[in-house]
């Protein structure tokens, strides 16, 4: 299984409406992907210096399954929402382990 994170940093742009649209599309995306096995987010509650304005954690069954869901149009139909108005992004992926084992 692969987890897929994501922070973001918004700038100004990022209104209250536009992120109604785009966490709903968030919400949309959860379990309607193929290979997604597991979508949560949220905001940041602290707000420090250090601080990102939200993060994103995706569970998939393999790393070919982040392709799919990069071009899925559920994907594609929050970007126009996200894009233009992050300032900031990072992402990590790695590789958890098996624990039917």
């Amino acid at each position: 299984m692969i987890r897929h994170v994501l922070m973001f940093r918004w700038k100004d742009s990022f209104t209250e409406d536009i992120e109604k649209k785009w966490v709903a599309g968030l919400e949309n995306m959860a379990g309607n992907i193929p290979g997604m096995l597991g979508l949560s987010h949220g905001p940041d509650v602290l707000h420090t210096d250090k601080s990102w304005d939200h993060v994103l954690i995706v569970d998939f069954e393999s790393a070919e399954d982040i392709q799919t869901y990069n071009t899925h149009p559920l994907h594609e139909a929050i970007k126009p929402y996200s894009l233009p108005n992050v300032e900031e992004l990072a992402y990590v992926d790695f590789e958890l382990p098996d624990e039917r084992n």
